[in-house]
């Protein structure tokens, strides 16, 4: 049988998080994924990524709630449910720590979302196409 590499583990682990950073995950979950336990999982991931598995995590969930306040109009408490954070208090202590601005103020620096609103070019050639209204059928006033 072959050797499997730890970090190969620590991996699957690291994957889970990026795959399901929304959900309820915490670092029970993420050792499980490594089958490790808690406390040797948190040594190995943080030895080998130099982080420890709970900030991996929120930086996820941060980088994805930053982009979710560039890219759209929705309210803040909505995208830090969106992205797995259960309190806005907490999410925007986390948030300014991180990006040296509250939610609010970082999406204030971008236009909004509105703004950069593109159509499918499939949706404007629909609406785009001549609308036939003056045209009628035949109802059989010809010579039937």
């Amino acid at each position: 049988m072959a050797h499997v590499s730890p970090t190969r583990h620590l991996l699957k682990a690291k994957d889970l998080a990026d795959l399901r950073f929304s959900e309820p995950l915490g670092v029970d979950d993420m050792a499980a994924a490594a089958g490790l336990s808690r406390a040797h999982f948190s040594r190995e991931f943080r030895r080998e990524f130099g982080e420890s598995p709970h900030v991996y995590l929120l930086t996820r969930r941060l980088e994805r709630a930053a982009a979710l306040l560039r890219n759209t109009d929705r309210s803040v408490a909505e995208i830090c449910f969106d992205v797995g954070l259960t309190s806005v208090g907490s999410f925007t202590t986390s948030f300014k720590r991180m990006f040296d601005a509250t939610p609010k103020e970082y999406r204030a620096q971008f236009p909004p979302a509105a703004a950069r609103a593109v159509v499918p070019s499939c949706v404007v050639r629909a609406y785009a196409r001549p609308q036939h209204r003056t045209f009628r059928e035949d109802k059989g006033t010809a010579a039937e």
